[in-house]
């Protein structure tokens, strides 16, 4: 039974030893005065602004809690006002700086991106220059390839051509050579 309520014990007492010296805020939208104990009855050390670190040092009573404040000042507050959080005191500086960051990074991808858009235009104009010279090439080449075939062709025409008329001469110089009157031989007796 004495365990039991020594661990019940250590339970209650380990958040607020796990929470003496933790870094926490005063709420947003908030000024509260600081007093030298736990309640309004006490003297009021001074004010805390809406958003200020405060460490909280683990001890509460009732509705308050006793902290340091941002200026050293030990003290109690009420409980409600402590945020875990960070305030928008804190956080707006780094969302200022995340949201400039983010701009930055932002305008060069827009930079970049334009520049790539540039780049991007330039190449697609000169590959449609370029399928322009290809088409044109081909053309050219087809029109040759044509003409090549062409005089290739008629050479053998022109070829068969002059066979053909070296053969109709021949024949016919054959033909005039068997009907041309022989010349005779003169005889050795006359004379």
């Amino acid at each position: 039974m004495l365990r039991f309520f020594a661990l019940v014990g250590l339970m209650l007492l380990s958040p607020s030893l796990l929470a003496a010296g933790q870094t926490r805020y005063i709420s947003d939208d908030v000024y509260l005065y600081l007093h030298g104990g736990p309640g309004t009855q006490f003297r009021i050390l001074g004010s805390i602004e809406a958003g200020q670190t405060i460490s909280f040092l683990g001890q509460k009573e009732g509705d308050y809690s006793k902290i340091i404040d941002h200026k050293g000042r030990e003290g109690w507050i009420e409980t409600q006002m402590i945020s875990a959080k960070k305030s928008f005191r804190k956080k707006l500086p780094e969302v200022q700086a995340e949201l400039d960051k983010t701009k930055a990074e932002l305008e060069q991808i827009i930079n970049s991106s334009d520049s790539s858009f540039q780049e991007l235009r330039t190449l697609k104009s000169q590959l449609t220059r370029a399928n322009k010279s290809l088409e044109q090439a081909s053309l050219e080449r087809d029109i040759a390839t044509h003409q090549l075939a062409s005089i290739a062709k008629n050479e053998r025409f022109q070829m068969w051509q002059e066979g053909g008329l070296i053969a109709a001469i021949g024949l016919i110089l054959g033909i005039v050579l068997v009907y041309l009157p022989r010349p005779r031989r003169k005889k050795k007796n006359r004379w």
